[in-house]
């Protein structure tokens, strides 16, 4: 196993650089086009124009949930419950976040030293009641009950949580974050970071990719608080990545195979599912049984020799086969300098902080270049992290070419 040493992946980043809020309007944000080591600026309604005819783009739908549960004590303490996975009556997102009556999750605490073991949370509102027990605090396992039963758990975070924004904003919630953390095609709730690389679509873009001959497909990955977690060690190799729950369709399949021009992954999202995608195709290719489960280091104990459609060709049989629409999995894939990118050409993403799992990814994407784009973006005046300017990324092998 290599070693990356993750002061090598990090950069000054004045605080006043970090975009605390949106700009107005969405596909206003700056756009810098990176291909060939050539660096153009741009301005977000204009990447259609910077992509080529038949491309596919492959975006992630996740929903956003109000995820921040805050409960107010008699004695006027407040306690933050965090989501962050569901246990029952399922841990599939998808099936949690449509229970009724109760349900069972992972959280994180704030302010647990204020909440005793043996007296139940409660939250009223005039639409209903809300109350948390601890099943198991050490373990931040949370039991929830609520009235009336009708309502789902999706339906009760929105009555009830507060949109989890980053916390490297260092700001408070605002009713706009509601709808500003979320992108314009979000669909399924289970999210608890937004993927970002998604805020600058407008219907206006989306309509301009459709007029240039450029293709559009949903896939989901459910983003987790661990996206945020930093890089604690020295080598980065030896980090813990987080997993994430992911759903991939028959059309998603079809799309990929179907495909004639470049891919493109809005966000890194989208390319963690994409490239997960792949390694689950090469475990079927020695076995019809294989769960679809991608551990973080699975993709460097394999030699991948396969080609990313003859992966995906692998699925689809397995689909197939099963007489399934969708396969639903799970994935703590990786991806660092090293790593040999198996799906797309190129990457929409925002600028990420240092020395953070995303820098990384990025840096495994374009390679050392991914300085001299972070340089470029801070002499230019970017907007940096989730509520920043965005960027478009081309790998060197890529089939691209820009206006």
């Amino acid at each position: 196993m290599q070693t990356i040493n993750i002061n090598d992946y990090k950069y000054e980043l004045p605080q006043e650089r970090i975009a605390l809020y949106p700009l107005e309007q969405r596909d206003h944000s700056k756009l810098l086009v990176y291909e060939h080591g050539h660096i153009q600026h741009r301005h977000f309604f204009e990447l259609p124009k910077c992509l080529p005819a038949q491309a596919t783009l492959f975006f992630n739908d996740t929903k956003v949930i109000p995820a921040r549960l805050l409960f107010q004590k008699e004695t006027g303490a407040t306690v933050e419950i965090f989501l962050l996975n569901p246990i029952l009556p399922s841990p599939l997102v998808s099936v949690s976040m449509e229970a009724r009556g109760s349900a069972q999750w992972h959280v994180a605490i704030g302010n647990a030293k204020r909440w005793s073991d043996a007296i139940p949370l409660v939250r009223k509102k005039s639409e209903g009641k809300l109350t948390a027990t601890l099943v198991d605090k050490e373990n931040g396992v949370v039991s929830f009950t609520w009235t009336p039963e009708s309502l789902t758990f999706a339906e009760v975070v929105a009555l009830a949580g507060a949109t989890p924004l980053p916390p490297y904003l260092k700001r408070e919630v605002e009713a706009r974050d509601r709808e500003r953390y979320q992108t314009i095609y979000s669909k399924k709730e289970g999210a608890v970071a937004a993927p970002t690389a998604g805020l600058h679509f407008t219907e206006r873009v989306f309509t301009d990719l459709k007029a240039n001959a450029i293709e559009t497909d949903f896939l989901t990955l459910h983003v987790s608080a661990g996206t945020f977690q930093p890089v604690k060690a020295t080598n980065a190799m030896d980090h813990p990545m987080h997993a994430e729950q992911m759903v991939i369709s028959k059309r998603n399949l079809q799309m990929i195979l179907n495909s004639t021009g470049i891919m493109v992954a809005v966000g890194t999202t989208s390319l963690r599912t994409l490239e997960s995608l792949y390694w689950y195709g090469v475990k079927l290719e020695y076995s019809q049984h294989a769960d679809f489960m991608i551990e973080q280091n699975e993709p460097y104990q394999n030699t991948g020799k396969l080609s990313f459609k003859h992966a995906v060709q692998n699925v689809l049989k397995k689909l197939e086969r099963e007489q399934l629409t969708q396969l639903q999995g799970e994935t703590s894939i990786y991806i660092v300098p090293g790593y040999q990118i198996k799906s797309c050409d190129a990457i929409i993403t925002n600028f990420h902080q240092p020395g953070s799992t995303l820098m990384l990814l990025v840096a495994a994407f374009v390679g050392p270049d991914w300085r001299k784009i972070y340089d470029q973006a801070l002499a230019k005046g970017y907007r940096f992290l989730s509520y920043g300017d965005s960027s478009l990324l081309f790998r060197s092998s890529g089939r691209s070419i820009s206006s």
